[in-house]
């Protein structure tokens, strides 16, 4: 129902718009590139489909300002990074402390104890480890798995991220396994190692883990990256029983999944996993992840330590649990990742979900909304993709790129890679309904 042509147009005008209104980051865009590679610090700050990068300037809970002087609703929060608020009072307080005792000591800190208390109380495995990141947390649990079972083969689901992970980056293509085209400079094959099925596919599961050789499966209980995609009624119950049934471990990455409670889909749905991995809003945006185990695991572990030589063990770096990362993640467990919090955003998600269905059916368009708690996602197709070959054939490159434009040149920020929106306990009602508004005016434009 919308024509190409009136996409081209608005992608055309809101470009127009956009380097009208931006000539601040217009030219920090000119001098950055004299010495940054194409003009960023990170290539992801090159994906929001504008014809330069937006400089941001300064952000407060759910609002930001860009070094124009605009201001923004954010949906988008870091994708995921800030998804508590940007710079929550709780966390700042603690990173200005620690700040003035010290950075990093190679040495553990008071925080750790009650990080520790912390972690167990909420996600229910009694163990835990420190990364920097929630790929590094990835790369420690896979290698961990397959020490501990001495098996090589892992299991993920097509679409599936998990980060900066070699060994994930693994697609299904009309069926077959293939390398994911964008990974640059890859020597090894990884399909030696890796097998990548459909989500919700019971019988692929099964015949995936018949073999017997795989030391994990690794996914999100609910996938994220390539759109949204639930899990069907009792299919994380039967993942959990048929690799228990199997001898493989099985890893949670709650990552983005965080967004359904207090204890992520794990604490809300369940099942239990054998390893949990949480990364980006852990500690209120400083670079910190966890992954925690079950004291199964852990005896496991230590096996393979006694069995093996002492020294480094391919598993974490110099920063990892800085005490830096655990002040801040001690303040964002305890007073910024709260039940409260979770009592606020919600049912602010369920309204702006429920926003967004109106929008889209106001315009006649056979779109579908869902979302996973605070975290919801508008895709431009009317059945919800149940796995990442449906996700990829719903996208709408050059359709979701103008609506993108066209909400930042209003004031309104959601996640560039897809049309991802994330709700915080600053969100407010009026933000929620201005981007139902706002998303009306656009698809209204679109279909003049």
């Amino acid at each position: 129902m919308i024509a190409p042509a009136a996409i081209a147009r608005m992608i055309a005008d809101e470009t127009a718009r956009f380097t009208a209104a931006n000539p601040r980051s217009a030219a920090l865009a000119k001098d950055a590139a004299r010495h940054w590679h194409r003009g960023v610090p990170f290539h992801w700050m090159l994906d929001w489909g504008t014809p330069f990068p937006l400089f941001a300037a300064r952000a407060e809970g759910s609002r930001l300002w860009d070094a124009d002087g605009h201001v923004y609703d954010d949906f988008c929060l870091g994708d995921t990074g800030s998804m508590f608020g940007h710079s929550p009072v709780p966390v700042s307080r603690a990173i200005a402390r620690q700040g003035a005792q010290g950075l990093t000591f190679m040495l553990p800190t008071e925080d750790a104890v009650a990080v520790g208390d912390l972690l167990a109380e909420r996600f229910g495995l009694p163990f835990w480890q420190i990364t920097s990141t929630a790929s590094e947390a990835n790369r420690a649990v896979i290698r961990w798995c397959r020490g501990i079972t001495g098996r090589d083969k892992i299991i993920v689901f097509n679409g599936c991220y998990h980060g900066a992970v070699d060994d994930v980056f693994v697609d299904l293509r009309d069926g077959v396994p293939e390398l994911r085209r964008s990974l640059v400079g890859q020597v090894y094959d990884m399909r030696e190692h890796t097998r990548v099925i459909e989500f919700n596919d019971l019988a692929a599961l099964e015949a995936a883990l018949a073999p017997g050789d795989v030391a994990c499966v690794l996914t999100e209980p609910a996938l994220t990256n390539v759109g949204m995609m639930l899990p069907d009624p009792g299919y994380l119950e039967a993942l959990r029983d048929l690799t228990r049934r199997h001898g493989t471990l099985l890893v949670f990455d709650e990552t983005h999944t965080i967004s359904t409670g207090p204890g992520g889909w794990t604490g809300t749905h369940g099942p239990l996993p054998d390893l949990f991995v949480l990364g980006k809003p852990v500690a209120g945006g400083v670079p910190c992840a966890v992954y925690g185990f079950s004291a199964d695991v852990a005896e496991r572990m230590e096996h393979v330590r006694a069995a093996n030589e002492s020294g480094h063990s391919g598993i974490g770096t110099t920063l990892s649990a800085n005490a830096l990362a655990l002040a801040a993640m001690r303040a964002a467990l305890a007073e910024v990742m709260t039940p409260e919090a979770y009592a606020h955003m919600l049912p602010l998600a369920d309204r702006l979900a429920e926003t967004l269905r109106t929008t889209i059916a106001a315009h006649d368009l056979d779109w579908h909304v869902t979302h996973v708690g605070a975290r919801g996602e508008f895709i431009c197709t009317g059945t919800p993709p149940r796995n990442g070959t449906e996700a990829r054939a719903a996208m709408q490159g050059d359709l979701e790129r103008a609506i993108h434009l066209y909400l930042i040149n209003r004031g309104i920020l959601i996640a560039p890679f897809h049309n991802m929106t994330l709700v915080c306990p600053a969100t407010t009602e009026d933000q929620v309904a201005r981007l139902g508004n706002v998303l009306g005016e656009c698809l209204s434009s679109l279909m003049e």
